[in-house]
């Protein structure tokens, strides 16, 4: 089972990139997505909480944490998500840039005498939060430092969060659910209230109380007049693998007769 497994059916309008047709099916330069396994894991919970929206209705997950990705699920399928071809792209991560213009790489590489390896490691692990705080990669102890640049690449990480909730809320032709996952998500309420500052007028609200005591257990957080339910649900990677297997054996069972 592989941690992309999830995203592999993505739309085309979500999988490829603008490049020239015969790159992305000759050298497999497309949009792949990572986290599978725990946005699946997720997106199966709030089915369970939630029986009543036909397999989940319009969902937003996001799994918060070294790595950070989001994605847009309706009824069980994937739409987007903002991993691609590698997990650089997309959110603000802890050592990671997120959506970077392409054309920085070969501009660092003669800025800095650098080769194209040596910029894709700077990428991967000397910027996102790390690099723009310039001393810590853990959002709760950025919230906790009173610092311009910590502050800042807080609110830029907060940022990235939100305006990919407000694409896929369009993406998605609305929105029922939002839930938090992974260490960050689940453990900092900070993260949470900063990522939906703004969002009332898609009826996206938190209850601050509620937010404030979710640190680490499965609850909702979202104030009960929202639209839009907003909850902390911790994804269990390990029983959509073992789900996943149940399922080859016994379709490689009924394939032997």
């Amino acid at each position: 089972v592989f941690d992309t497994a999830f995203f592999a059916h993505l739309p085309r309008v979500a999988s490829e990139y603008a490049l020239p047709a015969r790159i992305g099916v000759e050298r497999g330069v497309r949009r792949y997505g990572f986290h599978g396994l725990a946005h699946e894991s997720m997106w199966r919970k709030w089915c369970a909480l939630y029986p009543e929206l036909p397999q989940g209705g319009r969902l937003i997950t996001l799994q918060l944490g070294g790595g950070c990705s989001i994605a847009a699920v309706d009824q069980g399928r994937p739409l987007d998500t903002s991993m691609g071809f590698s997990p650089l792209e997309g959110l603000v991560m802890a050592t990671r840039t997120g959506d970077l213009d392409a054309a920085i790489v070969p501009y660092l590489e003669r800025e800095l005498a650098l080769t194209g390896d040596q910029v894709i490691e700077l990428l991967n692990n000397t910027s996102g939060l790390a690099g723009v705080s310039g001393t810590e990669a853990s959002p709760a102890a950025l919230l906790s430092d009173p610092s311009p640049a910590s502050q800042f690449a807080v609110e830029l990480y907060c940022y990235r969060i939100r305006k990919y909730l407000g694409a896929y809320m369009a993406v998605l032709g609305g929105c029922d659910g939002i839930v938090f996952g992974g260490g960050v998500g689940e453990h900092v309420p900070g993260v949470r209230a900063g990522a939906l500052a703004g969002l009332a007028w898609a009826g996206v609200a938190l209850d601050p109380v509620l937010n404030e005591a979710a640190r680490g257990a499965d609850s909702r957080i979202g104030a009960a007049h929202a639209t839009v339910r907003v909850h902390v649900i911790g994804s269990d990677e390990e029983s959509v693998l073992v789900r996943a297997a149940a399922e080859t054996r016994e379709a490689a069972r009924t394939d032997m007769g």
